[in-house]
């Protein structure tokens, strides 16, 4: 018995490579939760299909001489906190290396040893969450760059910050002031644009009342 191999198919057989392809393509324009229920498919499965996309893109198309902005983050692989660096050329909007073992600092260090000493002075923004590891790696090998951390994480520290204050004024003050507080996460979590009516009616109350105990 010979089985034969089929270049249009990918990998797993399953699904062609002109399919995973398109699942590649909208994953850069979606969440993959979306991607996966629009094709009728497992999040595994596109996520699957996302990272070869990932990987072709790299052996198609090897990073530039002059990379100028690098975004980097890290994707889990596979369950058990498995996870590779991933670090993209920002100005042409794709990947252009995947490795490491984790994400520690030493996993991104081989990225700026892959691309040498000379590239790694041209890289002059570098975009990222708040993790240190890849601070530390990029303060190293491109010190030059400016290192700009990516709003969702900012806004994901800046909303703790104001519900570990919510929970503390709500501990510090009386009964009756309690009110003021209570249900309030919402309110105070939310852009004012996106509140309702009595969202907006409810700030302003807040807002009025934390004034009076802070200046009466």
């Amino acid at each position: 018995m010979k089985n034969e191999t089929l270049s249009w198919l990918i990998e797993s057989g399953r699904f062609t490579k002109r399919f995973e392809e398109k699942i590649g393509r909208m994953a850069r324009q979606m969440p993959l939760t979306e991607v996966a229920k629009l094709n009728q498919i497992s999040w595994h499965q596109a996520w699957r299909m996302e990272l070869a996309y990932m990987r072709e893109l790299i052996k198609k198309h090897p990073p530039a001489s002059n990379i100028r902005v690098i975004g980097i983050d890290e994707i889990s692989i596979r369950k058990g906190h498995i996870y590779r660096v991933v670090v993209a050329d920002m100005d042409e909007r794709r990947p252009v290396w995947i490795g490491g073992l984790g994400r520690t600092k030493e996993d991104l260090d081989l990225f700026f040893i892959e691309i040498g000493p000379e590239q790694s002075k041209k890289i002059e923004l570098a975009v990222m969450d708040m993790w240190k590891a890849f601070r530390n790696s990029t303060a190293e090998y491109a010190p030059q760059s400016k290192i700009i951390f990516d709003k969702f994480h900012v806004l994901c520290h800046l909303s703790a910050a104001l519900d570990d204050v919510r929970r503390q004024e709500y501990k510090r003050v009386n009964e009756k002031e309690r009110k003021y507080i209570k249900g309030q996460r919402y309110t105070l979590l939310s852009h004012k644009a996106n509140l309702d009516i009595e969202g907006r009616k409810s700030l302003k109350i807040l807002l009025k009342h934390r004034f009076s105990l802070s200046f009466g």
